[in-house]
Protein backbone atom coordinates (compact mmCIF):
# COMPACT_ATOMS: atom_id res chain seq x y z
CA UNK A 1 0.00 0.00 0.00
CA UNK A 2 2.88 2.05 1.07
CA UNK A 3 4.61 1.69 -2.62
CA UNK A 4 1.21 2.70 -4.50
CA UNK A 5 0.84 5.96 -2.21
CA UNK A 6 3.97 6.75 -3.20
CA UNK A 7 4.18 6.32 -6.71
CA UNK A 8 0.78 8.25 -6.69
CA UNK A 9 2.05 11.16 -4.67
CA UNK A 10 5.50 10.86 -7.49
CA UNK A 11 2.76 11.24 -9.71
CA UNK A 12 1.13 13.97 -8.69
CA UNK A 13 4.41 15.69 -8.13
CA UNK A 14 5.58 15.11 -11.40
CA UNK A 15 2.23 16.45 -13.14
CA UNK A 16 2.54 18.99 -10.38
CA UNK A 17 5.64 20.15 -11.96
CA UNK A 18 4.39 19.96 -15.56
CA UNK A 19 1.26 22.37 -14.39
CA UNK A 20 3.74 24.50 -12.92
CA UNK A 21 6.57 25.20 -15.74
CA UNK A 22 3.50 25.02 -18.24
CA UNK A 23 2.12 28.42 -16.21
CA UNK A 24 5.81 30.22 -15.95
CA UNK A 25 6.28 29.37 -19.68
CA UNK A 26 2.74 31.32 -20.40
CA UNK A 27 3.29 34.05 -18.05
CA UNK A 28 6.70 34.32 -19.65
CA UNK A 29 5.00 34.19 -23.21
CA UNK A 30 2.15 36.92 -21.91
CA UNK A 31 4.45 39.28 -20.83
CA UNK A 32 6.58 39.48 -23.87
CA UNK A 33 10.17 40.85 -24.26
CA UNK A 34 12.32 43.61 -25.32
CA UNK A 35 15.37 43.09 -27.88
CA UNK A 36 16.41 46.70 -28.58
CA UNK A 37 19.03 46.49 -31.81
CA UNK A 38 21.35 49.20 -30.78
CA UNK A 39 23.15 51.65 -33.18
CA UNK A 40 25.67 53.20 -30.76
CA UNK A 41 28.65 51.16 -30.29
CA UNK A 42 30.37 53.84 -27.71
CA UNK A 43 27.07 53.63 -25.78
CA UNK A 44 26.70 49.36 -25.42
CA UNK A 45 28.52 48.74 -21.91
CA UNK A 46 25.91 51.57 -20.80
CA UNK A 47 22.85 49.99 -22.25
CA UNK A 48 23.33 46.46 -21.63
CA UNK A 49 23.48 48.30 -18.12
CA UNK A 50 20.43 50.02 -18.13
CA UNK A 51 18.42 46.48 -20.01
CA UNK A 52 19.64 44.62 -16.89
CA UNK A 53 18.81 46.73 -14.12
CA UNK A 54 15.14 46.73 -16.00
CA UNK A 55 15.11 43.00 -16.22
CA UNK A 56 16.02 42.87 -12.86
CA UNK A 57 13.30 45.74 -11.53
CA UNK A 58 10.38 43.60 -13.73
CA UNK A 59 11.48 40.35 -14.69
CA UNK A 60 10.92 40.97 -18.53
CA UNK A 61 13.79 39.96 -20.95
CA UNK A 62 15.75 42.69 -22.23
CA UNK A 63 18.00 41.87 -24.61
CA UNK A 64 20.69 44.28 -26.23
CA UNK A 65 22.46 43.90 -29.30
CA UNK A 66 24.74 46.47 -30.38
CA UNK A 67 25.77 46.72 -34.37
CA UNK A 68 29.76 46.87 -35.15
CA UNK A 69 30.58 50.73 -36.17
CA UNK A 70 28.98 51.14 -39.64
CA UNK A 71 27.28 48.19 -40.33
CA UNK A 72 23.92 49.05 -38.75
CA UNK A 73 21.91 48.58 -41.89
CA UNK A 74 22.69 44.84 -42.97
CA UNK A 75 22.81 44.36 -39.46
CA UNK A 76 19.64 45.31 -38.89
CA UNK A 77 18.51 43.59 -42.54
CA UNK A 78 20.29 40.00 -41.09
CA UNK A 79 18.11 40.70 -37.76
CA UNK A 80 14.99 40.82 -38.98
CA UNK A 81 15.16 37.54 -41.50
CA UNK A 82 15.60 35.70 -38.28
CA UNK A 83 12.63 33.97 -36.35
CA UNK A 84 13.26 35.96 -33.21
CA UNK A 85 13.84 39.36 -34.63
CA UNK A 86 14.80 43.09 -32.74
CA UNK A 87 11.47 44.51 -31.38
CA UNK A 88 13.03 47.77 -31.29
CA UNK A 89 15.46 48.96 -33.63
CA UNK A 90 16.79 52.50 -35.40
CA UNK A 91 16.39 54.24 -38.75
CA UNK A 92 18.57 57.41 -39.32
CA UNK A 93 15.59 59.72 -40.80
CA UNK A 94 13.17 60.34 -43.88
CA UNK A 95 15.56 58.26 -45.88
CA UNK A 96 16.16 55.31 -43.60
CA UNK A 97 12.36 55.27 -42.75
CA UNK A 98 11.89 54.82 -46.24
CA UNK A 99 13.56 51.35 -46.72
CA UNK A 100 12.04 50.17 -43.31
CA UNK A 101 8.24 51.79 -42.60
CA UNK A 102 6.59 48.59 -42.96
CA UNK A 103 8.32 47.16 -39.92
CA UNK A 104 7.27 50.64 -37.90
CA UNK A 105 4.68 50.41 -35.37
CA UNK A 106 2.24 53.45 -35.32
CA UNK A 107 3.93 55.31 -31.95
CA UNK A 108 1.37 58.61 -32.36
CA UNK A 109 -0.94 56.62 -29.14
CA UNK A 110 2.18 55.62 -27.01
CA UNK A 111 3.32 56.72 -23.54
CA UNK A 112 6.63 57.21 -25.37
CA UNK A 113 5.61 59.43 -27.97
CA UNK A 114 3.51 61.71 -25.24
CA UNK A 115 6.73 62.27 -23.25
CA UNK A 116 8.22 64.12 -26.44
CA UNK A 117 9.12 67.55 -25.88
CA UNK A 118 7.95 68.38 -29.10
CA UNK A 119 6.64 67.04 -32.27
CA UNK A 120 9.90 67.99 -33.84
CA UNK A 121 10.91 65.35 -33.08
CA UNK A 122 9.03 62.86 -34.01
CA UNK A 123 9.42 61.10 -37.59
CA UNK A 124 5.88 61.23 -38.84
CA UNK A 125 4.07 59.37 -42.49
CA UNK A 126 1.82 60.76 -44.95
CA UNK A 127 -0.96 60.66 -42.91
CA UNK A 128 0.39 61.24 -39.94
CA UNK A 129 1.20 58.06 -38.00
CA UNK A 130 4.58 58.34 -35.76
CA UNK A 131 7.16 55.82 -36.99
CA UNK A 132 9.65 56.52 -35.15
CA UNK A 133 10.90 59.12 -32.39
CA UNK A 134 13.97 60.94 -31.39
CA UNK A 135 15.98 60.02 -28.84
CA UNK A 136 18.82 62.04 -28.67
CA UNK A 137 20.17 65.65 -29.51
CA UNK A 138 23.86 65.47 -30.51
CA UNK A 139 26.61 68.21 -31.16
CA UNK A 140 29.52 67.95 -33.14
CA UNK A 141 32.23 69.97 -34.18
CA UNK A 142 35.75 70.11 -33.74
CA UNK A 143 36.76 69.42 -30.11
CA UNK A 144 39.97 70.71 -28.16
CA UNK A 145 42.54 70.13 -26.18
CA UNK A 146 41.87 74.03 -23.49
CA UNK A 147 45.68 72.65 -22.13
CA UNK A 148 47.76 72.02 -24.94
CA UNK A 149 45.80 74.88 -27.11
CA UNK A 150 47.13 77.31 -24.11
CA UNK A 151 50.41 76.14 -24.98
CA UNK A 152 50.43 77.47 -28.58
CA UNK A 153 48.59 81.02 -27.24
CA UNK A 154 51.28 80.89 -25.14
CA UNK A 155 54.30 80.40 -27.43
CA UNK A 156 56.38 83.61 -28.80
CA UNK A 157 56.23 82.14 -32.01
CA UNK A 158 52.22 81.99 -32.31
CA UNK A 159 50.24 84.53 -34.43
CA UNK A 160 46.67 83.71 -32.82
CA UNK A 161 46.82 84.10 -28.70
CA UNK A 162 42.99 83.94 -27.48
CA UNK A 163 40.59 81.23 -28.52
CA UNK A 164 38.08 84.35 -28.86
CA UNK A 165 40.39 85.23 -32.18
CA UNK A 166 40.20 81.57 -33.23
CA UNK A 167 36.83 81.93 -34.94
CA UNK A 168 36.95 81.72 -38.38
CA UNK A 169 38.65 78.94 -41.06
CA UNK A 170 41.77 81.62 -42.10
CA UNK A 171 42.60 81.93 -38.40
CA UNK A 172 42.14 78.06 -37.68
CA UNK A 173 44.47 77.10 -40.73
CA UNK A 174 47.01 79.42 -39.31
CA UNK A 175 46.81 77.44 -35.71
CA UNK A 176 47.06 74.33 -37.29
CA UNK A 177 49.71 75.29 -39.69
CA UNK A 178 52.03 76.78 -36.61
CA UNK A 179 50.99 74.03 -34.53
CA UNK A 180 52.29 71.21 -37.18
CA UNK A 181 55.85 73.14 -37.39
CA UNK A 182 56.98 73.60 -33.75
CA UNK A 183 54.82 70.38 -32.54
CA UNK A 184 57.61 69.05 -31.24
CA UNK A 185 57.75 72.04 -28.57
CA UNK A 186 54.47 71.53 -27.56
CA UNK A 187 54.63 68.00 -27.09
CA UNK A 188 51.94 66.60 -30.10
CA UNK A 189 52.54 64.55 -33.58
CA UNK A 190 50.00 66.78 -35.09
CA UNK A 191 47.25 69.81 -34.50
CA UNK A 192 44.66 67.34 -35.84
CA UNK A 193 43.87 63.52 -35.12
CA UNK A 194 44.11 61.29 -37.83
CA UNK A 195 41.00 61.51 -40.25
CA UNK A 196 40.52 57.73 -40.22
CA UNK A 197 38.89 56.24 -43.40
CA UNK A 198 38.34 52.70 -42.40
CA UNK A 199 34.81 51.81 -41.61
CA UNK A 200 34.73 53.08 -38.12
CA UNK A 201 35.73 56.34 -38.79
CA UNK A 202 35.20 57.89 -42.31
CA UNK A 203 31.44 58.09 -41.67
CA UNK A 204 32.60 61.76 -39.81
CA UNK A 205 33.69 63.14 -42.98
CA UNK A 206 31.79 61.15 -45.20
CA UNK A 207 28.78 62.36 -43.39
CA UNK A 208 29.09 64.87 -40.72
CA UNK A 209 32.09 66.99 -42.41
CA UNK A 210 30.39 66.54 -45.64
CA UNK A 211 26.67 67.97 -43.84
CA UNK A 212 28.78 71.65 -43.94
CA UNK A 213 28.52 71.74 -47.76
CA UNK A 214 24.96 70.03 -47.92
CA UNK A 215 23.75 72.48 -45.04
CA UNK A 216 25.19 76.13 -46.76
CA UNK A 217 23.65 75.12 -50.26
CA UNK A 218 20.17 74.00 -48.70
CA UNK A 219 20.42 77.34 -46.59
CA UNK A 220 21.82 79.84 -49.98
CA UNK A 221 19.18 78.44 -51.69
CA UNK A 222 16.06 77.72 -49.01
CA UNK A 223 15.50 74.23 -49.29
CA UNK A 224 15.15 71.26 -47.10
CA UNK A 225 15.93 68.72 -49.10
CA UNK A 226 16.81 68.31 -52.96
CA UNK A 227 16.91 65.58 -55.59
CA UNK A 228 20.32 67.28 -57.21
CA UNK A 229 23.16 68.62 -55.38
CA UNK A 230 24.79 71.28 -56.82
CA UNK A 231 28.20 71.24 -54.92
CA UNK A 232 28.05 74.94 -54.18
CA UNK A 233 30.36 74.41 -51.46
CA UNK A 234 32.69 71.65 -52.65
CA UNK A 235 35.67 74.04 -52.62
CA UNK A 236 34.89 75.11 -49.19
CA UNK A 237 34.80 71.30 -48.36
CA UNK A 238 38.19 70.83 -49.91
CA UNK A 239 39.79 73.61 -47.16
CA UNK A 240 38.91 71.68 -44.13
CA UNK A 241 39.56 68.51 -45.45
CA UNK A 242 43.62 69.76 -46.87
CA UNK A 243 43.84 71.46 -43.37
CA UNK A 244 42.87 67.67 -42.09
CA UNK A 245 44.93 65.96 -43.81
CA UNK A 246 47.50 67.86 -44.13
CA UNK A 247 48.16 68.72 -40.22
CA UNK A 248 47.69 65.42 -38.80
CA UNK A 249 49.42 63.40 -36.76
CA UNK A 250 50.09 60.79 -40.03
CA UNK A 251 50.62 61.31 -43.16
CA UNK A 252 48.02 61.78 -45.37
CA UNK A 253 48.66 58.38 -47.00
CA UNK A 254 48.42 56.52 -44.33
CA UNK A 255 44.21 57.41 -43.58
CA UNK A 256 43.14 54.85 -45.38
CA UNK A 257 43.78 52.02 -42.44
CA UNK A 258 43.24 54.81 -39.54
CA UNK A 259 40.41 53.88 -37.43
CA UNK A 260 38.51 55.64 -34.75
CA UNK A 261 39.95 54.22 -32.00
CA UNK A 262 43.65 55.46 -33.38
CA UNK A 263 41.91 59.06 -33.68
CA UNK A 264 40.83 58.87 -30.07
CA UNK A 265 44.10 57.27 -28.55
CA UNK A 266 45.98 60.50 -30.42
CA UNK A 267 43.33 63.03 -29.17
CA UNK A 268 43.12 61.13 -25.19
CA UNK A 269 46.57 60.86 -24.64
CA UNK A 270 47.80 64.35 -25.80
CA UNK A 271 49.54 63.75 -29.52
CA UNK A 272 46.83 66.13 -31.19
CA UNK A 273 44.91 69.30 -30.28
CA UNK A 274 42.22 69.16 -32.53
CA UNK A 275 39.62 66.30 -33.02
CA UNK A 276 36.83 66.47 -35.14
CA UNK A 277 33.64 64.36 -33.63
CA UNK A 278 30.58 64.65 -30.94
CA UNK A 279 28.99 65.20 -27.68
CA UNK A 280 28.94 61.26 -27.33
CA UNK A 281 33.54 60.81 -27.56
CA UNK A 282 33.02 62.35 -24.30
CA UNK A 283 32.66 58.98 -22.66
CA UNK A 284 35.81 57.52 -24.07
CA UNK A 285 38.29 60.77 -24.32
CA UNK A 286 37.56 62.01 -20.77
CA UNK A 287 39.96 61.34 -17.99
CA UNK A 288 40.55 57.75 -16.62
CA UNK A 289 42.53 57.20 -13.10
CA UNK A 290 43.13 53.63 -13.78
CA UNK A 291 45.16 54.40 -17.59
CA UNK A 292 46.19 58.45 -16.71
CA UNK A 293 44.93 59.04 -19.98
CA UNK A 294 42.27 61.27 -20.89
CA UNK A 295 41.08 65.00 -20.92
CA UNK A 296 39.20 66.27 -17.53
CA UNK A 297 36.19 68.12 -17.82
CA UNK A 298 37.36 71.79 -17.72
CA UNK A 299 40.33 70.31 -20.62
CA UNK A 300 37.46 69.86 -23.42
CA UNK A 301 36.54 72.82 -25.78
CA UNK A 302 34.80 72.46 -29.29
CA UNK A 303 34.72 74.61 -32.22
CA UNK A 304 32.47 75.35 -35.29
CA UNK A 305 33.83 73.91 -38.04
CA UNK A 306 34.64 76.51 -40.01
CA UNK A 307 34.61 76.19 -43.95
CA UNK A 308 35.91 80.14 -44.72
CA UNK A 309 31.97 80.97 -45.35
CA UNK A 310 31.05 84.26 -44.86
CA UNK A 311 29.93 85.19 -41.92
CA UNK A 312 30.90 82.26 -39.80
CA UNK A 313 32.47 83.97 -37.41
CA UNK A 314 28.97 84.02 -35.87
CA UNK A 315 28.45 79.72 -36.63
CA UNK A 316 27.39 77.42 -33.61
CA UNK A 317 27.97 74.04 -33.39
CA UNK A 318 26.22 71.45 -35.67
CA UNK A 319 23.18 69.80 -33.45
CA UNK A 320 20.74 67.54 -34.17
CA UNK A 321 19.68 63.87 -34.85
CA UNK A 322 19.48 60.83 -37.24
CA UNK A 323 18.57 58.38 -34.17
CA UNK A 324 14.95 57.51 -34.25
CA UNK A 325 13.72 54.74 -32.53
CA UNK A 326 11.36 52.15 -33.86
CA UNK A 327 9.16 49.77 -32.82
CA UNK A 328 8.25 46.53 -34.47
CA UNK A 329 5.06 46.24 -36.29
CA UNK A 330 5.74 42.75 -36.73
CA UNK A 331 6.95 41.62 -33.81
CA UNK A 332 4.44 39.52 -31.62
CA UNK A 333 1.60 41.47 -29.92
CA UNK A 334 3.31 40.99 -26.47
CA UNK A 335 6.36 41.86 -27.19
CA UNK A 336 5.01 45.32 -28.76
CA UNK A 337 3.61 45.69 -25.84
CA UNK A 338 6.92 44.91 -23.55
CA UNK A 339 8.82 47.22 -25.65
CA UNK A 340 6.71 50.19 -25.31
CA UNK A 341 6.81 49.71 -21.67
CA UNK A 342 10.21 49.41 -21.71
CA UNK A 343 10.68 52.75 -23.90
CA UNK A 344 8.37 54.56 -21.13
CA UNK A 345 10.74 53.06 -18.36
CA UNK A 346 13.23 54.39 -19.52
CA UNK A 347 12.07 58.21 -20.47
CA UNK A 348 10.49 58.60 -17.43
CA UNK A 349 12.11 56.39 -14.63
CA UNK A 350 14.68 57.85 -12.46
CA UNK A 351 17.01 55.04 -13.19
CA UNK A 352 16.13 55.70 -17.23
CA UNK A 353 16.55 59.32 -17.14
CA UNK A 354 20.02 59.17 -15.12
CA UNK A 355 21.51 56.55 -17.24
CA UNK A 356 20.70 58.62 -20.64
CA UNK A 357 22.41 62.10 -19.03
CA UNK A 358 24.78 60.70 -16.80
CA UNK A 359 26.12 57.81 -18.84
CA UNK A 360 25.75 57.83 -21.65
CA UNK A 361 25.68 61.57 -21.63
CA UNK A 362 23.06 62.15 -24.18
CA UNK A 363 20.52 65.62 -24.12
CA UNK A 364 17.28 63.73 -24.53
CA UNK A 365 14.20 65.90 -25.79
CA UNK A 366 11.73 64.09 -23.49
CA UNK A 367 9.91 66.13 -20.48
CA UNK A 368 11.67 64.28 -17.85
CA UNK A 369 14.90 64.77 -19.39
CA UNK A 370 17.94 65.57 -16.98
CA UNK A 371 21.08 67.67 -17.46
CA UNK A 372 23.68 65.54 -19.21
CA UNK A 373 26.76 66.15 -16.95
CA UNK A 374 28.75 65.57 -20.54
CA UNK A 375 30.71 69.00 -20.43
CA UNK A 376 30.32 69.14 -24.23
CA UNK A 377 27.05 69.57 -24.17
CA UNK A 378 27.18 72.90 -21.88
CA UNK A 379 29.90 73.93 -24.14
CA UNK A 380 26.85 73.29 -27.07
CA UNK A 381 24.63 74.94 -24.51
CA UNK A 382 26.93 77.97 -24.18
CA UNK A 383 26.99 78.49 -27.97
CA UNK A 384 23.37 78.53 -28.30
CA UNK A 385 23.37 81.42 -25.06
CA UNK A 386 25.30 83.24 -27.05
CA UNK A 387 23.16 83.44 -30.12
CA UNK A 388 25.14 81.50 -32.59
CA UNK A 389 23.28 80.00 -35.21
CA UNK A 390 23.73 76.14 -34.89
CA UNK A 391 24.33 74.04 -38.02
CA UNK A 392 21.56 71.85 -38.94
CA UNK A 393 21.64 67.83 -39.33
CA UNK A 394 20.66 67.81 -43.17
CA UNK A 395 22.61 64.51 -43.72
CA UNK A 396 19.40 62.50 -42.87
CA UNK A 397 18.29 63.54 -46.38
CA UNK A 398 21.80 62.34 -48.12
CA UNK A 399 20.28 59.58 -50.41
CA UNK A 400 21.65 56.68 -49.98
CA UNK A 401 24.33 54.80 -47.72
CA UNK A 402 26.18 54.41 -51.58
CA UNK A 403 26.60 58.28 -51.75
CA UNK A 404 28.07 57.81 -48.73
CA UNK A 405 30.83 55.98 -49.77
CA UNK A 406 30.85 56.85 -52.80
CA UNK A 407 32.29 60.34 -51.64
CA UNK A 408 34.06 58.78 -48.89
CA UNK A 409 36.51 56.47 -51.56
CA UNK A 410 37.24 59.46 -53.32
CA UNK A 411 38.17 61.49 -50.42
CA UNK A 412 40.32 58.66 -49.40
CA UNK A 413 42.00 58.85 -53.00
CA UNK A 414 42.46 61.82 -53.04
CA UNK A 415 44.05 62.48 -49.54
CA UNK A 416 46.43 59.26 -50.97
CA UNK A 417 47.13 61.13 -53.89
CA UNK A 418 46.15 58.54 -56.41
CA UNK A 419 43.03 60.51 -57.17
CA UNK A 420 41.73 64.33 -57.75
CA UNK A 421 39.50 66.42 -55.83
CA UNK A 422 37.68 66.33 -59.32
CA UNK A 423 36.67 63.00 -58.62
CA UNK A 424 35.13 64.03 -54.90
CA UNK A 425 32.91 66.75 -56.37
CA UNK A 426 32.14 64.00 -59.26
CA UNK A 427 30.67 60.94 -56.45
CA UNK A 428 29.26 64.35 -54.71
CA UNK A 429 27.29 66.08 -57.12
CA UNK A 430 26.56 62.58 -59.75
CA UNK A 431 26.56 60.35 -57.09
CA UNK A 432 23.55 62.46 -55.20
CA UNK A 433 21.68 63.05 -58.73
CA UNK A 434 21.67 58.66 -59.37
CA UNK A 435 21.67 57.77 -56.20
CA UNK A 436 18.14 59.91 -55.55
CA UNK A 437 16.86 58.71 -59.02
CA UNK A 438 17.47 54.71 -57.83
CA UNK A 439 15.97 55.49 -54.37
CA UNK A 440 12.60 57.28 -55.82
CA UNK A 441 12.19 55.81 -59.07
Amino acid sequence: MRRILSMILAVMLVALCFASCGSNSSDTAEAGSVFYLNFKPEQDEQWQALAKKYQEATGIKTTVVTAAEGTYESTLTAEMDKSDPPTLFQVNGPVGLANWQDYCYDLSKSDVYKELKSDDFALKGANGEVYGIAYVIETYGIIYNKTILQKYFDADWSTIKSIDKLNNFDALSTVASEIQAHKADIGVDGAFTSAGMDSSSDWRFKTHLANMAIYYEYLADGIGKTDAIKGTYLENYKKIWDLYINYATCKPTDLASKTSTDAETEFKSGKAVFYQNGTWAYGSTAYDEATGLGLKDDEFGMLPIYMGVDGEENLGLCTGSENYWCVNAKADEADIKATLDFLKWVVTDDAGTSALANDMGFVIPFKNAKEASNPLVKIANDYVTAGKTSVSWNFPTIPSEDWKNGVGAALTQYAAGTGSWDDVKLAFVDGWAREYKKANG
